[in-house]
């Protein structure tokens, strides 16, 4: 991994907000509490999103069980250019850093002139080939989401935006585009290999209902984890159901931070809290019985008991055959000096 911090935990609010600052705000206070790192909601003009007849996506049918359309759903959660600074400032007094994912042109220039340095690019334009030199073109940080796409796609779209000169501003998220993600999609491996291939910040978004994905996630090299949140799954919209509630996704980022504490630096070594404990845990080589000065030490004579303060039975090949040139008493240590040199 690149670095020894926490991951940078992003509190996917999206719009689990259901069109209400209210709602939004009071998200905000949750992922403060839980220590996310950042709250992430959508900006986008629903008109040049989706066209206004166009159905809702398998998924979507499955949590929200409305007759209601995409159109629909997402023109009740658009968040007005008031809603945005409202949240951004309130975002700022409560001291987590607000993001939001832009989905056409005008949303990602009002997003920077609102003084946002970071911005989400979500799976739906990860092929967006003209979005994306778009918003590469601009002095903000990227984190692109790449669910629904392959490595041999990703391949072809970062040759064709070459990634390679934007390395410091670009971020990868791995994701599974379903809502919830079963455990068995996940495929946390892709983490590694994205790493590998692109040597650029990696993460994971994270759609699954559990709390413990993001401390495998960050096992597997995730520096940034984004999941969502919400008030109450049983709410009326997509997401709600492959969202944590508060405590839920309080758990989720502690897991998270103390999986990145947990990883080291992969060197096997004795560390400095086991020391003392060494000394008592392991074991040395102690006599079973009286040894006589001029006796020659057989396996019989010995016992390997604790503490490790003589000599370790590492070496019991070096005590063996070897002659007492003292009186050594039953239960006492073993040691070198007490061996005839020959």
């Amino acid at each position: 991994m690149k670095n020894n911090k926490s991951p940078y935990v992003i509190a996917e609010i999206g719009i689990n907000h259901c069109g209400k600052t209210s709602i939004a705000k009071k998200l905000i206070d949750h992922a403060v509490k839980s220590g996310a790192d950042a709250v992430k909601f959508q900006t986008y003009i629903t008109e040049k999103l989706i066209k206004k007849n166009e159905p809702l996506m398998p998924y979507q049918k499955k949590n929200i069980k409305k007759k209601i359309n995409q159109y629909q759903m997402l023109k009740r959660c658009e968040l007005s250019i008031p809603d945005l600074k409202l949240l951004i400032i309130y975002s700022k007094k409560k001291k987590i850093d607000f993001i939001s994912t832009p989905y056409d042109e005008e949303s990602a220039l009002l997003l920077i002139k609102l003084g946002l340095k970071k911005l989400k690019v979500a799976s739906t334009d990860i092929t967006n080939v003209p979005f994306l030199k778009f918003l590469l073109k601009k002095n903000v940080k990227l984190i692109l989401s790449t669910g629904a796409t392959s490595l041999n796609e990703l391949n072809k779209i970062f040759k064709m935006i070459n990634i390679k000169k934007y390395k410091k501003r670009v971020s990868i998220l791995h994701c599974i585009s379903f809502y919830p993600a079963p455990l068995s999609s996940l495929n946390l491996l892709v983490i590694k290999k994205i790493n590998k291939d692109y040597n650029l910040n990696v993460g994971f978004s994270d759609h699954s209902r559990e709390n413990f994905t993001g401390g495998l996630a960050v096992m597997m090299g995730a520096e940034i984890l984004e999941k969502h949140i919400t008030l109450n799954k049983n709410l009326a919209g997509p997401d709600h159901k492959a969202s944590l509630e508060p405590k839920e996704f309080h758990e989720y980022v502690r897991i998270s931070k103390n999986a990145k504490l947990t990883i080291g630096d992969g060197k096997k070594i004795v560390s400095k809290i086991e020391q003392k404990t060494k000394k008592k845990m392991q074991k040395s080589i102690f006599t079973k019985k009286t040894l006589n000065k001029g006796q020659k030490i057989r396996m019989q004579d010995l016992i390997i008991m604790r503490p490790a303060s003589g000599i370790s039975p590492m070496f019991i090949d070096k005590v063996l055959g070897k002659v007492c040139n003292k009186r050594i008493n039953k239960s006492e240590l073993i040691r070198f000096k007490d061996l005839q040199k020959i």
